[in-house]
């Protein structure tokens, strides 16, 4: 049996989103609409280099706390460098806090949130693929994340920005970045603070984010 094309990994060792199951049903969705296949697991025995190898892409779908072994780490960083594409979505800002890579990869850490809410998304970069179907000012409610650090300052591609105006209990200010991407030798990043409800996956607006996320990861 072939191996499929996109994993999405869904453990957790920390808080668990109810939004998961919904979140690897519209991954899947999306990436057949590509003639892709997808498989969501639980299991770090799927980080090997093995397991890694012909991956169109990795999904960390609000991982929580420590989920890969030290050997998963080593091979996800290969994989990555070596040409692969991983997407982190939501809270897989918490993940893995204490392995360097990631948190340089990520560009900062996961500091907190307000209450869920209603908010704002302001497109910065409308010629990037995960921002191109969006609107200019996009109405939203979700966890509007805050990080120990401004992720701008790592040198990330800025794609999205909360506005702090539209909600409270922001501390970032008017530069509030909620998605982003970057590359990683060969391979590509991208990370959106997005999705926290079940039903954000079921909005076609947030499923056009995650869509255009995939055209700029897979190339």
């Amino acid at each position: 049996m072939p191996t499929p094309d996109v994993l999405v990994y869904t453990r957790t060792a920390g808080y668990r989103h109810d939004s998961i199951p919904d979140g690897a049903d519209a991954l899947a969705a999306l990436a057949a609409g590509r003639g892709l296949t997808a498989e969501a697991t639980e299991d770090p025995a799927a980080f090997t280099a093995g397991g890694l190898a012909g991956r169109a892409l990795v999904v960390l779908l609000s991982t929580t706390g420590t989920v890969l072994t030290p050997e998963g780490r080593t091979a996800l960083e290969a994989y990555l460098r070596g040409g692969g594409a991983l997407l982190a979505v939501h809270a897989a800002a918490n993940a893995e806090p204490d392995w360097p890579f990631y948190g340089d990869l990520l560009g900062t850490r996961f500091a907190g949130h307000p209450p869920l809410q209603p908010g704002a998304v302001l497109v910065e970069d409308a010629g990037h693929p995960a921002c191109a179907p969006l609107p200019g000012r996009w109405e939203w409610t979700d966890e509007w994340y805050e990080y120990a650090s401004h992720p701008r300052a790592a040198g990330v591609r800025v794609l999205l920005r909360a506005d702090e105006t539209a909600y409270e209990g922001g501390t970032l200010g008017d530069d509030h970045p909620i998605a982003w991407c970057r590359t990683v030798d060969a391979g590509r990043f991208l990370f959106t603070a997005l999705g926290h409800a079940p039903e954000a996956y079921r909005d076609p607006v947030f499923r056009a984010h995650l869509d255009g996320a995939l055209t700029w990861l897979l190339g």
